[in-house]
């Protein structure tokens, strides 16, 4: 285990799988204590047992992001198992597939509530603990189609691009409160996500098809983003906010 962290308290949503999951077990390697929050309450016990064999510390707690009051029980149970949070790293996710004119208000709404909202209701209720230690670290995974668009994915789109603005205001707001936010758009990452998409045909011609098209020749790994993240939330990283750090193997430059 490392030390870039130790001893510091991290809240990783959507942690139970996918990108967030390799984003907690890095900042537990790296000596943070992290709170896995997760919708699913046995897949966040299930990671959290995962990094403690390990040797890292982790406690899963379910939090529905979207809920203000799920988030804030969510805080407060992981400021009794841990104390205050220092680092916050919005993982949690929702996609969506339909064409524009054929996206119900029902569906717009969930998707927005979700990725955009829930990183709201998250920032809010931990940015507290952050300024009163006048120390602080938010990253939050947004997307790589919030730069180049995306057909059929409207809402999603939008819900990225939603995050990217927030960072960027978020990050002038608490600066000078010791406070840096980036956010970290993910290009073509092999998750169970990108998965349902490509089993769905979503991907058009497949997972191959895009990766011969991705300049590195590979599609992206969890841990590639994982890596960026444990950069980005160390001291180190301090003078760096308000940034879109990507991370696609060349796709969006």
């Amino acid at each position: 285990m490392g030390d870039r962290n130790q001893g510091r308290v991290a809240v990783v949503t959507g942690g139970a799988s996918g990108i967030g999951f390799a984003i907690a077990e890095r900042l537990a390697h790296d000596g943070a204590r992290v709170a896995i929050f997760d919708l699913n309450p046995e897949a966040a016990a299930e990671a959290a047992s995962k990094i403690g064999a390990d040797g890292g510390s982790a406690v899963g707690i379910e939090v529905d992001v979207a809920d203000r009051v799920s988030v804030d029980r969510g805080v407060d149970a992981c400021r009794s198992a841990f104390g205050p949070v220092a680092i916050l790293v919005n993982s949690a996710g929702k996609d969506g597939f339909d064409r524009f004119l054929k996206i119900s208000e029902e569906s717009w709404n969930s998707v927005l509530r979700v990725n955009l909202t829930g990183t709201f209701h998250c920032c809010q209720a931990m940015l507290p603990d952050m300024i009163e230690a006048r120390w602080g670290r938010i990253v939050n995974i947004s997307s790589s189609s919030a730069h180049s668009g995306q057909p059929l994915m409207a809402h999603y789109v939008a819900s990225k691009a939603g995050v990217i603005g927030l960072t960027k205001s978020l990050a002038l707001e608490f600066g000078p409160r010791g406070v840096t936010v980036n956010t970290i758009p993910p290009g073509f990452i092999d998750t169970p996500m990108l998965r349902r998409s490509e089993g769905a045909g979503h991907l058009g011609e497949g997972v191959d098809y895009h990766i011969e098209r991705t300049p590195v020749r590979r599609v992206g790994r969890p841990e590639d983003i994982a890596a960026a993240c444990a950069f980005l939330v160390s001291d180190e990283a301090g003078y760096i906010t308000g940034q879109i750090i990507g991370v696609n193997g060349g796709r969006n430059t």
